[in-house]
């Protein structure tokens, strides 16, 4: 399939492969780069598919996650979190608690996404919460999976409710949530589909 495609389709005109004009072009970056990016579309659109449902592998218990070294950063959610009467207990998600979905990236690859935080509420919902300082091309991809994940989640059990909340700095500064509540209330623009 490369070889039909380096051939008859890669340049504006069919091409021999053992032409030593070719190999040359070959060798540029452009053509590397469209061919890889060619087939990496390919194989992406016959392999990668969303099945629409979630899979419960196993289960986390923060407290029987194994001792690990953490940088002191300062955390500001932290520190809100910290303060919120409503709020009856929160992780950091570290790599090392292995909370995390697969969802695909603005790339069109299958990547890992590790929310910021676990947070669970004085009613007994446990909320998801993502943070950033810039949104890139992937946010909204993130936020789709959650928010599809959560969906996937309550509708498996009933035994705890899940939700997300997707806060970026700047809305942070701008809404000054007092509570959970409050943030919850002050990010919806992401809940809608």
């Amino acid at each position: 399939k490369v070889k039909a495609f380096v051939q008859d389709e890669l340049f504006d005109r069919p091409v021999e492969l053992e032409s030593p004009n070719t190999l040359r072009n070959l060798s540029e970056l452009a053509p590397t780069k469209m061919l890889i990016e060619t087939f990496k579309k390919a194989i992406n659109a016959l392999t990668v598919q969303d099945k629409g449902n979630a899979e419960i592998r196993d289960t986390i218990k923060l407290r029987q996650t194994r001792p690990f070294v953490a940088k002191d950063q300062g955390y500001l959610f932290a520190g809100f979190l910290e303060d919120c009467s409503d709020v009856l207990s929160y992780a950091k998600n570290y790599l090392a608690v292995h909370f995390k979905l697969d969802y695909v990236n603005s790339d069109g690859d299958i990547s890992n996404y590790y929310p910021d935080f676990l947070v669970k509420l004085t009613d007994g919902r446990i909320v998801v919460v993502e943070t950033k300082g810039q949104e890139d091309l992937d946010v909204p991809l993130k936020v789709q999976r959650i928010r599809q994940w959560c969906e996937d989640i309550n509708g498996m059990q009933s035994d705890v409710m899940y939700d997300f909340v997707y806060a970026d700095e700047e809305g942070f500064k701008k809404y000054e949530p007092k509570s959970f509540a409050d943030l919850l209330a002050s990010f919806r623009e992401y809940k809608v589909k």
